[in-house]
């Protein structure tokens, strides 16, 4: 008998199911007789059920048939003690066109809030539901008002901002997260939406006024890490780090935000304003890790805008004197090697360091890091064989890891540098579907120039020069990799290779800073390869050069503007479209 209910009862659920998705059907299809009928039935079966009742009053005013819905109504209400049940009531006459009866009924829906405050959660939702805002914010703030524990003010922004009143929806977005701070992130997403990189921006300005206000009046150190956020998506990371030293001298627990904020304008290439927070980090973190950590850090920046390369080194062996060789400065000793091998063209030296370092009593995840850039340095050098072997042990010891995956592919990398492109490929295809979405792009877009170019010719002469030009750009000497590409494109013309080279060869223009002559190989892949893999790189690379470089915004608009019509699938394409309306200056909210 149990289990004749049983089986009755899910079918009984199954049968209202089916009928509740064909009801709804109807609707989206608007065939409003069809779904007036089912409805009909569904509320006849379960006329309890609170959402069948109203998309039954719903479709009848689809139908225009308002005495029938507001019949239906007047007998729920006098059923059921329901509040919001007025204000359908009262949409229903603003559909006849009886504007006084409507508001009346409004108005009554309202006033039940004097007897019980908690009745603002349904009214406000049903007049939000039939766009009736004004009176959303009339329910929701005499709520407040009643009963000041209550907080709608996340459902006061969401309405502010449907119409376009920005500063009651930021004043309303502070006013939630004062009380509710695990909402935090929520509410600078929210905000975001409203708000540009541009300082100048009117609602910018406006929450930033909002913020100082705040600051001053009521001090607490939310509004200090909301106008620090604020100032980071505007780029002014000098103002954030203000903030920031604000929070950390009332409240000095971490440096974790000051730390992130450095790594943040590093990112950007703020470089002078990086090395002021990573400078500050050295001089105030009282963990040795932290301080380290910011010494390499500083380290990194030099690298990318010092030109006195004896500066940079007196500084890591300043660093290995007051801080030693040990598992706590690996990542400083591999930073060591790859500066003496990349920069002061010294390999051996680099090596000879690094197997030092190997002597120490490492993890497993420290002895590969060293391996790895052990690796590189044989590469440099040309030493492809041993290289190989460094890689496959850390792919060994460190199955399944990040750092084994990058092993796996420095192996194909190798591979393709010595001209074993059969190999290198049968690496990639394994790679194309790592853990790490950077990995699995550089595999991909390694794997396709070998695909499309190792069959021009039995010898696969361009693809070998091509790989030789690579190796060369990997081992700092631009010069030399520039006059080899030219020496492709000047016989190999015609040839799938063409634009690879042409593309490799604007990249390796513009590291000289030679814009201009970038600009040019970029335009012939557009002129010549547009239907090619290369063309949306292509026009993405000189929107930037235009943008950042060449100060030509208009330029930079109008090859932005050629991704976001002829190539919606690129990956650019996000990108191109942000970037061609921040050009426009449209208001992004």
């Amino acid at each position: 008998m149990r289990l004749f209910i049983l089986c009755f009862f899910i079918a009984t659920v199954s049968m209202f199911s089916q009928e509740d998705l064909l009801a709804k059907e109807y609707s989206k299809n608007g065939e409003f007789q069809k779904a007036l009928v089912a409805y009909q039935e569904l509320y006849k079966n379960s006329s309890n059920n609170n959402a069948y009742f109203l998309e039954l009053i719903k479709t009848h005013q689809q139908l225009e048939q308002f005495d029938q819905a507001e019949a239906l109504l007047v007998n729920q209400i006098e059923r059921v003690k329901y509040p919001a049940l007025y204000v359908e009531l009262g949409y229903n006459f603003q559909l006849k066109n009886d504007l006084e009866s409507a508001n009346s009924n409004y108005n009554k829906a309202i006033s039940f809030l004097d007897e019980n405050p908690n009745y603002a959660y349904s009214v406000g939702k049903f007049f939000e539901n039939r766009s009736l805002l004004d009176q959303a914010i009339t329910t929701y703030e005499k709520a407040m008002i009643i009963k000041p524990a209550m907080n709608f003010n996340l459902q006061l922004s969401r309405i502010y901002g449907e119409q376009g009143d920005v500063e009651k929806m930021f004043n309303s977005y502070l006013g939630f997260i004062d009380t509710n701070t695990s909402y935090l992130n929520t509410i600078k997403r929210a905000m975001s939406d409203f708000i540009s990189d541009d300082s100048e921006n009117d609602n910018n300005i406006i929450l930033k006024r909002l913020l100082l206000k705040k600051i001053q009046q009521e001090p607490n150190l939310l509004w200090n890490e909301l106008l620090s956020w604020l100032f980071i998506q505007q780029k002014d990371y000098n103002k954030a780090f203000a903030q920031e030293k604000a929070i950390f001298n009332r409240q000095p627990e971490s440096l974790e935000r000051i730390e992130e904020l450095a790594f943040t304008a590093m990112n950007d290439q703020a470089y002078e304003v990086a090395k002021s927070i990573f400078t500050y980090l050295t001089e105030t973190a009282q963990n040795p890790d932290v301080q380290i950590g910011a010494h390499y850090n500083l380290l990194q920046i030099a690298l990318k805008t010092e030109t006195d390369l004896k500066i940079i080194e007196d500084t890591y062996l300043e660093l290995f004197e007051r801080f030693g060789k040990f598992n706590q400065t690996i990542n400083l000793q591999v930073s060591y090697a790859h500066f003496l091998a990349f920069y002061k063209h010294e390999p051996k030296a680099a090596t000879t360091f690094l197997k030092e370092s190997l002597k120490l009593p490492l993890s497993d995840l420290e002895e590969g890091t060293v391996k790895l850039e052990l690796g590189d340095i044989l590469v440099l050098q040309e030493k492809f064989n041993e290289a190989l072997i460094y890689f496959t042990q850390i792919q060994r010891n460190l199955k399944n890891s990040t750092l084994s995956q990058e092993a796996r592919f420095k192996v194909a990398q190798t591979s393709y540098y010595k001209g074993d492109f059969k190999w290198a490929e049968s690496q990639l295809k394994i790679l194309k579907s790592s853990t790490s979405q950077l990995i699995a792009n550089d595999a991909l877009d390694l794997m396709l120039l070998i695909t499309d170019n190792k069959f021009e010719d039995s010898t696969q002469a361009a693809l070998k020069l091509y790989a030789k030009a690579d190796l060369m750009a990997f081992q700092n000497k631009p010069n030399e990799a520039i006059a080899l590409l030219n020496s492709i494109l000047e016989n190999y013309k015609g040839q799938s290779i063409e634009d690879q080279a042409l593309y490799k060869q604007g990249k390796l223009f513009e590291t000289k800073k030679q814009y201009d002559k970038a600009v040019i190989n970029y335009q012939k892949i557009i002129a010549n390869f547009k239907d090619d893999i290369l063309a949306d790189d292509a026009y993405f690379a000189l929107a930037e050069l235009f943008e950042n470089q060449l100060q030509d915004s208009q330029k930079a608009k109008e090859n932005y503007e050629q991704i976001i019509f002829n190539y919606q699938d690129s990956i650019y394409f996000v990108d191109a479209r942000k970037r061609f309306r921040v050009l426009r200056g449209d208001n992004l909210n």
